[in-house]
């Protein structure tokens, strides 16, 4: 597996110098505003595809594979731009997301490729792989999943609005908790899962501050409630998770 990771890194590297430090602001509006006529997205995708041969020559990749190589960093390259930039509300955070999430794919399946003692069945095996699907397990289980949870709970204990200004800010709070939450949980299974329990108490207090100061400020106790037991239970359940997945690894290695 260290052999793929080492092929992997270089065409990843590649990438991000490609997509976020060698496209300028204009590629990136022009490809939205002429999608397939726009001369910057053949060049864009040309640029990924020329790019890709500096990896393949430093692991000495043959020439008829680094060829080929080209070919599919710079086509794929092409059709996912092309993709996302004709999507409605393609510039969403998700749609982001995805277009990355293809664009390693396609250099995970290249590194795959050229890793010769790389197989499908050598990763099963490998016995760091049941610990990587228990980690991606827990760390999905508290992102959508403990959100459903959660706004479950939180419907026995409605905000009481009064209409106007009052409506606007309940509003804020429940579309802007959901993302607080993820960023929340997520810094608090990683902090929980190495063992940094003071960082977990940084994240709590630092939350209470910036999200509870402007709390304080409304007389609204039906409010204030409502954050604070979406907040706790959003802290119990990723504490859990984390606490049973700790013991899961540690089982394991004694």
């Amino acid at each position: 597996m260290s052999d793929f990771f080492s092929v992997l890194i270089p065409f990843m590297l590649m990438h991000i110098i490609c997509d976020f430090y060698l496209q300028p602001k204009l590629w990136v509006e022009a490809k939205k505003t002429n999608t397939y006529r726009s001369p910057e997205l053949y060049l864009h995708s040309l640029l990924h595809g020329v790019v890709s041969l500096i990896p393949a020559v430093i692991l000495a990749v043959d020439w008829r594979s680094a060829a080929c190589l080209v070919v599919i960093v710079a086509v794929s390259h092409f059709i996912i731009d092309l993709w996302k930039v004709t999507t409605p509300r393609g510039e969403k955070f998700s749609y982001f997301v995805i277009d990355q999430t293809l664009h390693l794919s396609i250099l995970a399946v290249i590194a795959f490729h050229i890793t010769d003692n790389v197989t499908i069945e050598a990763v099963l095996k490998h016995e760091n792989f049941p610990d990587a699907v228990m980690l991606l397990f827990g760390y999905l289980l508290i992102l959508k999943p403990t959100s459903i949870v959660i706004a479950s709970i939180l419907k026995k204990y409605p905000i009481s609005g009064s209409g106007g200004d009052d409506t606007t800010q309940v509003s804020g709070i429940v579309a802007g908790g959901e993302l607080i939450g993820y960023l929340e949980r997520l810094l608090i299974l990683t902090f929980t899962l190495v063992g940094s329990y003071e960082a977990v108490g940084f994240v709590l207090a630092a939350k209470s501050i910036f999200r509870f100061g402007e709390l304080n400020k409304t007389n609204d106790r039906s409010m204030t409630e409502y954050v604070l037991i979406g907040s706790l239970v959003s802290v119990v359940i990723t504490t859990l998770v984390g606490a049973l997945l700790s013991f899961g690894l540690e089982v394991k290695i004694k």
